[in-house]
């Protein structure tokens, strides 16, 4: 192991500039990298380095590992970095050994993209992490190691604000914010893309020299399209993200308080189940409709409902139990009675009485204290729903995952295919489901084209998940995952071309699947599932800032032609 420095970190930096010193130098015109970033004074904290380790020490076998136990890397070296500053040397020495080079943040890429044999070099940014007031830009500076639950509990403890993010605790901002960024006040407060002021981002020239550029929203900035790319465009495709700067589109002044969404002061909180054992095909066709009708009906933009966030875990039958997870602003008007009517209108036609959450679903822990809901403080709420699932923590978790977009309810076709398959006796596991997750509200204030975040007319989207911990057992459960997803999208050569009906795939869940034609018969191209007609900028915005196609992984960007 090389070090230069002792262990030390800094997460929380108010008052400081941490990051650039003041506006990008300008150093000519009509060159990509024209603009360059140059960094300004930071904090003074103890650093870890960089810190490179190889395979013949200890902690390797710790550094080369995803989330998903099914993707472990054998690259010759993983660089820990603590501070932007240190990324450009680590990027050019691999370039110019030509080494391929991945970046990890939070570590639960659903893909191989990160870890796999064609890698021989890893960039870890977890250690990267401060968050902290940008005064020069009027904004919230973000590391891109830092994960959701340490984002969300500085920007509230610090100034009373969050950005509408994802609900996992230990997700990285490098890649979700990157991917668009969803979560549970979407409904409330749009993508957390739709409130990215900018991003610094560590590129690469045709020359293989690295720079580090900030790229704004400003109409006027010639990197804009690299800030566009980022709202949407997917991790790994453009360079490494270090920096992400957070300020509302209507924000004014420069009080931090100000500058990004309240979220609720509390929450109403309630988790209820039906029980698969008194549940029949038509019940489970009624529950799962009565979902979906309720976010077709109430996914406009000013919605009096957008304040309420639901998701519903369609688990297989051995679990014993369907789940439902429903958040509301406890703020917003009529809030108690505006969760009563989403319960009833849940359970109509069902034919059995819901009861407690009780069993392990996915990504939720029993939560049997909310069968009746509880009002929380917003934070408490958070941190609850974001970190009940023991299986995060299992070392040993395998996974496999698909998604897609749905705009209108279903056909009766993709539930009697759901309900065949989560009922199927050749495999029984508690840890097989499909969840229904909620889009629309604020999602649909901003425009089609405004970000690369494309499915914004979506009303919700579906994740099948697959979660298991005996490499003997990945045949059976990447088949079942595939067989199910193959079948509800049979009319549309197994996947959810973007219609009427379905919207496509989101990029934060990415699915290797999508690329080969032993799955996606659609003639619908990956990039168009997870991009829509947004994937020829993409490419543009590319071949101007990675020309030499140094960022790719199995579905990232491709140069164009």
């Amino acid at each position: 192991m090389k070090r230069s420095t002792g262990l030390g970190r800094r997460k929380f930096l108010t008052g400081t500039t941490a990051g650039l010193g003041g506006a990008a130098l300008l150093t000519g015109g009509g060159n990509a990298f024209a603009a360059t970033a140059k960094p300004g004074p930071r904090p003074v904290n103890p650093s870890i380095g960089p810190v490179t380790v190889t395979p013949s020490d200890q902690q390797y076998q710790d550094s080369v590992r995803a989330l998903n136990a099914r993707y472990v890397g054998r690259p010759d070296s993983v660089h820990f970095v603590d501070a932007p500053e240190q990324i450009p040397a680590i990027v050019e020495r691999a370039v110019r050994e030509g080494k391929r080079l991945t970046v990890r943040s939070g570590g639960h890429c659903l893909e191989d993209f990160v870890y796999n044999s064609d890698v021989r070099t890893v960039l870890d940014v977890s250690h990267m992490n401060a968050v902290s007031y940008d005064p020069a830009r009027r904004a919230i500076a973000v590391e891109s190691g830092a994960t959701l639950l340490d984002l969300y509990e500085t920007l509230y403890q610090a100034w009373g604000i969050t950005v509408p993010g994802g609900i996992c605790y230990s997700v990285g901002v490098g890649g979700h914010v990157s991917g668009g960024g969803w979560g549970m006040l979407a409904r409330r407060d749009g993508l957390v893309v739709d409130h990215l002021y900018a991003v610094e981002v560590v590129v690469v020239d045709a020359s293989g020299r690295a720079r580090t550029v900030l790229a704004t929203r400003e109409k006027d900035d010639p990197h804009r399209e690299l800030w566009w790319a980022h709202t949407g465009g997917g991790g790994g495709n453009f360079g490494v993200v270090t920096r992400y700067f957070f300020r509302s589109p209507d924000a004014v002044g420069a009080d931090p308080r100000t500058l990004l969404p309240k979220p609720p002061a509390d929450v109403l909180l309630s988790a209820v189940s039906w029980p698969w054992a008194k549940l029949s095909r038509n019940g489970f066709a009624r529950l799962t409709q009565n979902y979906a009708s309720w976010h077709v009906a109430h996914g406009a933009a000013d919605s009096p409902q957008r304040f309420l966030t639901s998701f519903l875990i369609l688990n297989h039958q051995a679990n014993g139990q369907i789940g439902l997870v429903t958040q509301v602003d406890a703020g917003a008007p009529g809030a108690q009675r505006m969760l009563d009517d989403y319960l009833a209108h849940m359970g109509r036609g069902v034919g059995i009485v819901r009861g407690a959450l009780t069993r392990q679903m996915g990504d939720i822990g029993p939560m049997p204290q909310f069968a009746a809901a509880r009002r929380l403080p917003w934070l408490q709420a958070t941190r609850f729903v974001g970190t009940t699932n023991p299986l995060l923590n299992d070392p040993t978790l395998r996974a496999e995952y698909k998604s897609a977009y749905m705009r209108a309810e279903f056909p009766r076709t993709h539930l009697d295919t759901m309900y065949k398959h989560l009922t199927r006796t050749d495999i029984a596991s508690p840890n097989l489901n499909i969840q229904l997750t909620p889009f629309g509200g604020a999602v649909r204030r901003v425009g089609q084209d405004a970000t690369a975040a494309g499915h914004r007319g979506a009303a919700f989207k579906m994740l099948w998940s697959a979660q298991w911990n005996d490499p003997a057992d990945d045949a059976t459960y990447v088949a079942w995952t595939r067989e199910s997803y193959q079948e509800v999208y049979a009319r549309t050569g197994g996947v959810p071309v973007p219609d009427d009906v379905t919207d496509g795939c989101y990029v934060n869940y990415p699915d290797a699947d999508l690329s080969d034609p032993r799955y996606n018969t659609s003639g619908v191209p990956w990039h168009e599932l997870y991009y829509k007609d947004a994937y020829p900028r993409l490419q543009r915005i590319k071949k101007a800032y990675d020309p030499g196609n140094v960022f790719r992984h199995r579905q990232s960007v491709e140069l164009p032609n």
